[in-house]
């Protein structure tokens, strides 16, 4: 019997790799990429990446990537993340979710044209395919990363 396994981009260099869901349960066992060889983020978590990984994934990555640019002291931000987190898990193989705090890395969000958060980006291939700022009702975010992803 073959085990499930969904698709999942490495932050260190981009490469996209499958990861067999029964280890995803076992948070003693890491999945590494094929590549490099780094750890490689379950699928469905939303995690907070170094700028150049996330330059990474927008650039290598075969998977559509959203990224979240967020400050720990926004209130829309805050009510953003738990519907964030909830799309990651059900898009899970189908899209990459990271987080990036913009008091701490001010460089991407100027590099990027980020001028206020919360602001979400869908990029595909090195291709910026939308952005939108401010937070949504779930429906209206998950309809709007579906059409561009």
């Amino acid at each position: 019997m073959e085990s499930k396994k969904v698709k999942v981009s490495c932050f260190n260099c981009g490469q996209t790799n499958y990861y067999p869901l029964e280890v995803q349960s076992n948070l003693e066992k890491k999945v590494v990429c094929g590549r490099c060889h780094s750890a490689l983020p379950r699928p469905g978590d939303v995690l907070e990446i170094q700028p150049a990984q996330a330059m990474n994934l927008i650039s290598r990555s075969s998977l559509p990537v959203l990224i979240d640019f967020y400050s720990p002291s926004c209130g829309p931000c805050h009510m953003m993340a738990p519907v964030l987190e909830r799309l990651a898990r059900r898009r899970a193989g189908e899209l990459m979710v990271i987080k990036i705090n913009i008091e701490k890395f001010p460089q991407i969000a100027v590099q990027l044209g980020v001028q206020a958060v919360p602001t979400f980006i869908v990029f595909h291939k090195n291709v910026e395919r939308g952005r939108i700022t401010g937070a949504l009702p779930e429906t209206d975010f998950a309809l709007w990363v579906a059409k561009l992803s």
